[in-house]
């Protein structure tokens, strides 16, 4: 079964990007890998390669400029896991343990990270992927297109389970210059605006909020990316109930 050491210490966002690798009869030097990756500044993320290869073999992955690979958190016996020491690649090799297996059906997590000044929206360039057999002859290439993502917004008031007017002031952060649209449980929105330099925001609802139990969450878009915060519930006075 396979085990990730790490997942806790990267960010909640987990990311996939999913390599196809020939079989041995079917690689040629041409052969196109691909994967995909939303990371948001200053976090790390999962890049999950899945494919097929002989035994021997060794699955690389070079990060594009100004990311590290980090981690390499494959916990399965049999497929030695190394990050290089300048945190440019990372490479899983099948061991001897493993002699006679394929890479069919298992999945192999890369660990990026990527630095705090990125521009959310931004495609990081130079990610690429290769498979090399036992006898270190490339079999397979490709690129993974690493995206700069955003970090999800959050939503510091109101209070939740405190009795709140119709219009109350909701507030939180975001990634600086991001627009922050508010929605209720009916997905109608609430109020939006921009994030300041600072990250903070704030907005009032108008329309007036319905009466009763309500659910609010926070969409922070930014240069084609997106994040949401997590939900809050809130219930809103009624009318002519001390408003």
């Amino acid at each position: 079964m396979t085990s990730y050491r790490k997942t806790a210490a990267v960010a909640t966002a987990v990311v996939l990007g999913v390599l196809v690798v020939p079989g041995p009869t079917a690689v040629a030097e041409g052969g196109v890998l691909w994967g995909v990756a939303v990371i948001p500044p200053g976090r790390e993320g999962i890049v999950e390669v899945a494919g097929y290869q002989g035994a021997g073999a060794a699955l690389t992955l070079v990060a594009p400029r100004g990311v590290r690979v980090t981690g390499v958190p494959l916990g399965a016996s049999g497929y030695r896991g190394a990050v290089a020491a300048d945190g440019r690649s990372g490479t899983y090799t099948v061991t001897g343990d493993a002699a006679g297996q394929a890479w069919r059906g298992r999945s192999f997590p890369f660990v990026l990270a990527v630095p705090a000044d990125a521009v959310p929206g931004t495609r990081l360039r130079g990610c690429e992927l290769r498979v090399t057999d036992a006898r270190g002859v490339r079999r397979a290439a490709g690129r993974c297109a690493v995206t700069v993502g955003l970090a999800g917004p959050t939503l510091t008031r109101p209070l939740s389970g405190v009795p709140l007017p119709a219009r109350p002031e909701i507030a939180g952060k975001a990634h600086p210059g991001a627009k922050v649209t508010v929605r209720d449980k009916d997905e109608r929105e609430a109020c939006a605006t921009t994030a300041a330099r600072d990250g903070t925001w704030a907005c009032t609802p108008a329309p007036a909020l319905p009466g009763g139990a309500n659910r609010l969450q926070a969409v922070a878009t930014l240069n084609g990316v997106s994040a949401m915060s997590e939900q809050i519930d809130i219930a809103v006075r009624e009318s002519g109930a001390g408003q």
